[in-house]
Parts: C-alpha cells; structure tokens; sequence
C-alpha cells in the first residue's frame, strides 16, 4: 500500500501518574513466590521492565482517548471541521456497545458527517486504523482522520495476581502463561493524518505492509467479552516464548515486503518505532531484521506493554527527546497476537509535532 497525498501531522499522548514497579508485583505476589520459591527480581529480569503505569480505578478508555486526541489536534492547529474520519484503535473499550469511538467524538466536538467507528486488532488496532485514514485520504475520500487508543490494564493485573495467589495448582510450568499479563502497562496515544495540501510539516507516510499467519492464533488470547465497562475481569494466556519466535518470523517477511515498497535498503533506515514487548523480543527483532539498536528508541523498561498504544506514543515521546528529527527514515514495526504484523515508512521533513 503506497501513498502519496498522505502526511503523519502530529502525535498527542497521555500517560498516568501511577507507577507501580516489578518489584512491587513481586511483594504482592509473596503467596505465589514463596510456595513456588521463585526467586525476586524475576519478573523483570525476565523481561526487561522495571515499572508500568495504571490509571485510577474504574478510569474508561474515552475520557483518556479525548485528552491525547485534543492534544494531537491542538499541536497541529488544524480546523477540526477538516476531518472526516476517528477511529478508536485500542484494546480496551468503553462498553460493547455503542463504540468508544461515539464518545470521544462526542466530547471533541468533531463534524456529524465525520465516520467513526472502532478497529480492534490486539495491539495492532491503532496502525490498522492508520492505514484505513490513510486510504481514505489518498483516494480523496477525507482532507483529516485521527486515530486514538487507550488501554487500561489495572483490571488486568489486578485478576491476573489475584488469580496466582489463589490457584493452589499452579507449579512453575503452568505459571508461565500469565507472565506477559504483569508485563502490561496503561498509556494512551492519538495520531493525526492529513492531506499533504493541508499539511504545514510534510511529514509524508509513505507505504504500509501487512502479514499474518493465523496458524498461531492461539499462542495469545483472553476470555471473552473482557472490556473495561460492565466490571468485567479479564485473564490472559500467552504462550510468550512461542509467540516471539512466530511473530518475528512473520514480522521478517513483512519487514523485506516494507523495504521491497520503499526501495529501501536496512541502511537508508534513520531510525526505527517499534511494539514495545520487552528486552527478548527487541533485541531478537532487532537482530533478525539487521537493525542497529542505537537506532531504536524504547519505553517499555518504565512503560511496559501498553498495547495498541505503546507504538506510538514511543514514538511521541522519542519525538519530544530528540531521538527522532528531520530527515530521518522511520520505520515503524508493529508485530501483535493473532499473529498479525503491521508496518509503516514514514520520510521526516520538518519535524513531527508531540504533544503530552
């Protein structure tokens, strides 16, 4: 998928002011730990991060996705009247219905003849909804679309360490599933696109590449209906070892098919945004793909996992210290459950806007 009228404008984010470490997971866990005789530092020593972030108890995922979209927004100065489409892209929803979309919508004031809707992909939801406002854009059907995505993982690891402490069965062996859910974090991220006639930074979002292998579907999954609204409690399984090697397999294939459409070669790569899942997992992407890591920037040792939002808010934040500037190449590697990838090229010329 190639583009030519579409343009990255800017980036808004929101992260919560809670922190809770590994370290803190652990003590909570001492039932689990002492029966088991795990020893400390596990956890992240194990996958690289140190803390996450959670929102206050009972927080919904809309009422997040409008501060980081009017920051997106704002720090662009564009009209809002100009776009034509929101797509909420996270995991975490509001209700089953209506879609969370309708109430950051609501509250941002857009246009009635702005489409909306909501895009639910695992960690991928936020790019999908980028290619699909990009295509929109490029054949002319919208001048704007904003893509938000929050996720709330309190609810998570909250099940997640009372189910540990209570299941009496488990042994070292079977523990292991629910790991990644102690590795995920809250944040919230929105990014603006627009037609490059109305773009002030030219930022230019050049092609997007998907592939899957749904073989692996069942390597990461979670109960049913397990949205934040409605006191739900949700649980996760992830076969997290597994799931690596599987989604860097796919995700080398998609990454030669981003070159093939670039005509890029791995060197003409500035820098590089990717899915944030832990140390193992970067450094074997990295690796595998041919990348320098000094190219890369990461959160996930003080954000963890925090789903269809870790990507770009990565990339915000790495805007906002520098790492990312004009002239660079960037390629953006999302890898997610399912097992589906999702990789865009995006060509700096004056600078992303970020704002949290």
């Amino acid at each position: 998928m190639k583009y030519h009228s579409v343009c990255v404008e800017s980036l808004g984010y929101t992260l919560p002011d809670e922190i809770v470490s590994s370290e803190e997971i652990e003590r909570r866990l001492a039932p689990l730990y002492a029966r088991l005789r795990l020893p400390a530092g596990r956890l992240e020593l194990m996958t690289g991060i140190r803390e996450r972030r959670v929102w206050p108890a009972g927080t919904l995922p809309s009422p997040i996705s409008v501060v980081s979209g009017r920051r997106a927004i704002e720090a662009a100065g564009i009209d809002r009247d100009e776009i034509g489409a929101l797509i909420h892209g996270s995991v975490c929803r509001d209700f089953l219905e209506p879609a969370t979309a309708c109430g950051v919508h609501h509250q941002l004031g857009l246009q009635r003849d702005c489409m909306i809707y909501d895009v639910s992909n695992a960690c991928l939801g936020l790019l999908n909804g980028m290619v699909q406002v990009a295509n929109m854009i490029e054949l002319g059907q919208i001048r704007a679309g904003l893509i938000v995505a929050s996720e709330v993982s309190r609810p998570l690891m909250e099940t997640t360490i009372a189910m540990l402490n209570t299941d009496q069965a488990l042994t070292r062996d079977t523990v292991k599933p629910a790991l990644a859910s102690l590795t995920i974090g809250s944040a919230s991220a929105a990014v603006l696109l627009v037609h490059r006639e109305i773009s002030r930074t030219q930022n230019r979002l050049l092609c997007a590449t998907a592939r899957s292998n749904t073989d692996a579907h069942e390597l990461c999954r979670s109960g049913r209906d397990e949205t934040v609204g409605g006191g739900m409690q949700p649980l996760m399984e992830t076969d997290a070892e597994k799931l690596m090697h599987e989604g860097i397999a796919v995700g080398r294939e998609t990454f030669d098919q981003l070159l093939n459409e670039t005509g890029w070669s791995v060197k003409d790569i500035s820098k590089t945004a990717c899915h944030q899942v832990g140390s193992a997992h970067r450094k074997m992407m990295l690796e595998k793909f041919g990348l320098n890591p000094e190219n890369d920037f990461v959160t996930y040792p003080w954000l963890g996992n925090t789903g269809a939002a870790a990507l770009p808010v990565t990339l915000a934040i790495g805007i906002e210290k520098g790492h990312y500037q004009s002239g660079d190449r960037v390629a953006m590697l999302g890898i997610g459950s399912g097992i589906n990838v999702m990789m865009l090229a995006m060509e700096l010329r004056e600078g992303l806007v970020a704002a949290g």
